[in-house]
């Protein structure tokens, strides 16, 4: 989804024509990669085998 609409913007509209939505993509991976580190630093485990140690 752009936030632009086309006719707005003939320019943006052209450069998404030849390049593809580069903003959605960005936003796309971000998402991932903010995931994927939350994952990654999730202690909740650690806490949690602590706790019955």
């Amino acid at each position: 989804m752009s936030f632009t609409d086309s006719s707005e913007a003939p320019i943006y509209a052209g450069l998404v024509e030849e390049h593809g939505d580069v903003p959605a993509e960005v936003r796309r991976v971000a998402e991932e990669t903010m995931r994927e580190a939350d994952r990654a630093i999730d202690f909740s485990d650690v806490r949690r085998s602590a706790a019955y140690r």
